[in-house]
C-alpha cells in the first residue's frame, strides 16, 4: 500500500490530485471547528459532556469527528447524504420509475444523483431544525441556556441563521465529496467520512494513556469507580496493549474479509454465426462475502438508538416505559450486544434483496447462453443462486456481527467504556476506504503505463 502511494506520488497528475484531496480534507477539518453563531459554546459544552453512550447523537459524534458535540459549521456531517443514499436504493425497489432511471445509462445516473442532492438537502433542514430545537429546549449543568436569543425578533432570527448554517453545512460537504471525485482521488464522501473517524484518534490515545496514568498513579490500590468490576491497577498494564492489538487484529480479518468472494462458476455454449463460432468459454460470478459492507451495521444501529434518544429528546418528560427500554438497551450490558448481533444478521438478509434479484440472474444467464455446470436453466438455476446467495450471506452477516460487537465485549470486561467510539463502523469504514483510495491509485497507475508498481 505504501508503494503504491508512493510511485502515485511521482506521477505528476497524481500528485495534483492527492495533493487537492489533502486540501479539501484540510478545508473541511476547519468547518469542522468553525462555531454558529448565537450558541453557548460554555454551556453547549456542559451539555454535551453528557451525550449517553449508544444514543444517535453519540454516532453521529462519531461520523462526524466531535463536530456534532461542538455545534459547529459542518455538525451534521455526512449523515444527511447517508441516510438519502439509503432513501433512494431502497425507493428503488419499491418505484419502477426509480428503477427504470437506474437503467438508462449514465444519464439516469445523473438523474439519480440530482434527486439525491436534493433529498440531502431537504434532510439536512430537517436534521439541523430538530437539532435546533433540542438545543433550545435543553440547559447546560448549571441551568445556562444554549441559545442565547429565544423570543421576540432576535430569537426568530437567530433559529433562522443557525438552521441555515447547518444546512448549508450539509450541502457544502456534499460539494466537497463531488469535487474529489471530479478532481481527486478516491471515493469523496467516503474520504471525507474517513477524515472525520480518523480526527477521533488522539482522543482514543489520550483516553488509553489516561488509563496508564491512573494505572501509576495508584500502584498499591485497586482503581475502584472507573470500571464496572473492581480491577488491580495492574490489569490495565494488560488491557492497553490487549486494545492495540485486538484492534490490529480486527483490520487484519477485515482486509482479509473484504476480498474474499465466493465464484459461481458459469459456462456459455458455443455457436456458430456465419463461419464464426461464439461462446464455449467459462466464466463465473464473483458474489462477495462481505457485499453488503457496514449497511446492516449502520441500519442496526439506528435502531437501537431511537429509545435513547427520543428518551434524551423528551428529557424529563419521557415515560418509564421508554426509560426502561432505553436503560435496558445501554450499550453497557449484554442486552445491547446480543440484540445489537441479531439485528445485523436480519439487515443484512434485507440488504441482499435489495442488491440481488436470482430470478433476474437467471434469466440473464438463459438469454445469453449461460448455464452453471450441472443446473438446469429456468427455476433451478434461481434457487441455486438464492441458495448460495444465503450461505454467502450468513458468513458476512455473522463475521460482521463479531467485529460489531468486540468494542463492547472488551469495554463490558475491562471497564474501558470510553474506548467504544471505535466500534465494527468505525473500523470497516477506515479499512475500507483505505483499500478503495488504493485500488483506485493502482488502476490509474495501470492507466499510465507505470511500471513496477506490482513488484
Amino acid at each position: 500500500m505504501l508503494k503504491t502511494m508512493l510511485n502515485a506520488w511521482k506521477v505528476p497528475d497524481l500528485r495534483k490530485k492527492i495533493l487537492f484531496t489533502l486540501f479539501v480534507v484540510i478545508v473541511f477539518r476547519i468547518g469542522s471547528v468553525i462555531p454558529v453563531p448565537f450558541l453557548n459554546m460554555e454551556a453547549l459544552q456542559s451539555l454535551m459532556g453528557g451525550l449517553e453512550d449508544g444514543s444517535l447523537f453519540s454516532y453521529l459524534n462519531t461520523i462526524s469527528g466531535d463536530s456534532f458535540s461542538r455545534a459547529t459549521m459542518f455538525a451534521m456531517s455526512i449523515t444527511p447524504y447517508i441516510n438519502a443514499s439509503i432513501i433512494m436504493q431502497l425507493m428503488t425497489v419499491v418505484i419502477p420509475a426509480l428503477e427504470r432511471m437506474t437503467k438508462e445509462g449514465e444519464e439516469g445516473r445523473k438523474k439519480m444523483s440530482a434527486i439525491t442532492r436534493y433529498l440531502t438537502v431537504i434532510l439536512g433542514l430537517l436534521q439541523g431544525t430538530a437539532f435546533y430545537f433540542w438545543l433550545k429546549n435543553n440547559t447546560s449543568n448549571n441551568g445556562t441556556r444554549i441559545t442565547m436569543y429565544n423570543q421576540g425578533f432576535e430569537g426568530v432570527f437567530s433559529a433562522i441563521v443557525i438552521i441555515l448554517t447547518f444546512t448549508a453545512g450539509t450541502a457544502l460537504i456534499m460539494w466537497l465529496g463531488e469535487q474529489i471525485n471530479q478532481k481527486g482521488v478516491g471515493n469523496g464522501i467516503s474520504i471525507i467520512l474517513f477524515a472525520g473517524i480518523v480526527s477521533r484518534m488522539p482522543t482514543l490515545i489520550s483516553t488509553l494513556w489516561g488509563y496508564l496514568e491512573l494505572a501509576m498513579r495508584y500502584p498499591n490500590g485497586n482503581i475502584s469507580g472507573l470500571t464496572l468490576y473492581t480491577l488491580q491497577n495492574w490489569t490495565f498494564y494488560i488491557f492497553v496493549p490487549l486494545f492495540i492489538v485486538l484492534f490490529l487484529i480486527v483490520m487484519w480479518a477485515i482486509v482479509f474479509m473484504n476480498d474474499a468472494e465466493r465464484r459461481i462458476p458459469i459456462q456459455y455454449a458455443k455457436r456458430v454465426v456465419g463461419r464464426k463460432m461464439y461462446g464455449g468459454q467459462n466464466s463465473h460470478i464473483p458474489v462477495k462475502v462481505s457485499g453488503s459492507g457496514v449497511m446492516p451495521i449502520i441500519f442496526a444501529s439506528s435502531i437501537l438508538s431511537l429509545p435513547g434518544t427520543i428518551r434524551m429528546l423528551l428529557g424529563s418528560n419521557s415515560p418509564g416505559w421508554l426509560n426502561s427500554i432505553s436503560e435496558a438497551l445501554s450499550p453497557r450490558g449484554w442486552v445491547y450486544p446480543t440484540v445489537y448481533f441479531l439485528l445485523i444478521i436480519a439487515f443484512a438478509y434485507f440488504y441482499l434483496t435489495i442488491q440481488y434479484n436470482p430470478i433476474e440472474m437467471a434469466n440473464n444467464l438463459r438469454q445469453s447462453n449461460g448455464t452453471i455446470p450441472g443446473i438446469r436453466p429456468g427455476k433451478p438455476t434461481a434457487e441455486y443462486i438464492q441458495k448460495v446467495l444465503s450461505k454467502i450471506t450468513l458468513i458476512g452477516s455473522l463475521f460482521l456481527g463479531v467485529i460489531a460487537i468486540i468494542p463492547f465485549l472488551y469495554s463490558d470486561f475491562t471497564g474501558m467504556h470510553q474506548t467504544t467510539f471505535l466500534g465494527g463502523t468505525s473500523i470497516i469504514i477506515l479499512v475500507g476506504v483505505t483499500l478503495e483510495t488504493v485500488k483506485q491509485m493502482e488502476s490509474q497507475l495501470m492507466m499510465r503505463h507505470y511500471k513496477g508498481f506490482l513488484d
